[in-house]
């Protein structure tokens, strides 16, 4: 037996029945051998974590733009917070934590920069529309490695897929085919929610833009009033309300405890996102991206991916390059191509 079968057959006897189990994916997009030593799902988490698209994520905004702070949230850490909560559920319900892990991991890959503003805009500019979600499937099953892609297993790509709510959507109580197949994607779609509306809140709280007295009373009163009592109210009412329902089909959470998170997400839109100065820094992405948008186009030899262009159009290899900047080089390369830099002529002494 391989060191893989080994784990393998642990996993057999230690997951609960209704758990994934490694030997029993539905496959990849290609088909390969299987790894010596790891499962198949651990064989993804590793593939997400040395990825390319992975590493920008520490300089993609969450809420902030560009935060100087050194406390304040990226994409990234925000992501490993998703996954911590994410692993904290499924090892209570017996569930597959290395699946459970590469889902949340990879969730935001495709994320654009300047964070849901970066989003809207691109979604304007791109005939069809734009979602992360989408964008984060686009990135592991063809833009990664010289456009070979990571070749993860179904379940990690459906969970991956269905993980984004917007703006109203709940994170369970969803028909069949919209939820993640498997129970491991619903609980990263559940820690999502959980890490960004707890998270935000204190960023914005760090940033002068909330004041923590000002949360929903009656969310509070449910939830607790810091972050560690919010997310640990949350954690154990998603763990009690499956184990004592049918945790082989869906997630559960209590009606009181659902509508508590869901009035903080609602507070959290009229306060932080689409406040007055979250609208002033849309503007300012919407014309760093519209203006990166169009220059590029003038010279995708120079700019874009040439195969992409000849294969799906100057759109999608528009999108591409946009979707995966940074922050920070979208800005820098706004000014190397629209700021004049000051004319210095040498003289002789």
């Amino acid at each position: 037996m391989s060191i893989r079968a080994d784990l393998e057959a642990r996993e057999a006897e230690y997951l609960a029945p209704y758990a994934a189990r490694s030997r029993d994916s539905q496959g990849r997009l290609r088909a390969e051998s299987e790894d010596p030593i790891r499962p198949a799902f651990q064989r993804d988490r590793d593939r997400i974590v040395h990825s390319k698209a992975f590493r920008r994520l520490k300089h993609k905004t969450q809420v902030f733009f560009a935060p100087t702070g050194d406390h304040y949230r990226t994409r990234l850490t925000h992501t490993l917070e998703v996954s911590q909560i994410a692993r904290t559920v499924a090892k209570v319900l017996r569930l597959n934590d290395e699946l459970t892990e590469a889902i949340a991991l990879g969730h935001d890959l495709g994320h654009t920069p300047f964070g849901h503003a970066g989003e809207s805009v691109l979604n304007a500019l791109m005939p069809g529309g734009f979602s992360h979600y989408e964008q984060s499937l686009r990135i592991v099953d063809v833009l990664e490695q010289e456009r070979r892609g990571l070749n993860l297993t179904w379940e990690v790509r459906d969970g991956i897929a269905k993980h984004s709510k917007g703006k109203d959507g709940a994170p369970i109580g969803i028909r069949p085919s919209l939820r993640a197949a498997t129970l491991e994607g619903q609980v990263a779609r559940v820690a999502d929610l959980v890490a960004y509306v707890n998270h935000d809140i204190d960023d914005a709280a760090r940033a002068g833009v909330l004041n923590t007295a000002d949360l929903p009373d009656e969310a509070v009163e449910v939830l607790g009033r810091s972050s560690s009592e919010r997310i640990g109210t949350l954690v154990a009412d998603v763990v009690e309300r499956t184990l004592e329902t049918r945790p082989d089909i869906e997630l559960r959470m209590s009606d009181e405890v659902l509508a508590a998170l869901l009035d903080l997400r609602t507070f959290l839109f009229d306060a932080v996102y689409e406040n007055q100065v979250a609208t002033a820094e849309f503007k300012k992405a919407e014309g760093i991206l519209g203006g990166l948008w169009e220059r590029v186009r003038q010279e995708p030899e120079a700019f874009l991916d040439l195969r992409t262009v000849r294969e799906e159009g100057i759109d999608a290899a528009s999108r591409d390059f946009l979707a995966g900047m940074t922050d920070r080089f979208a800005v820098g390369l706004y000014e190397r191509l629209f700021i004049p830099k000051p004319w210095a002529r040498t003289t002789r002494l």
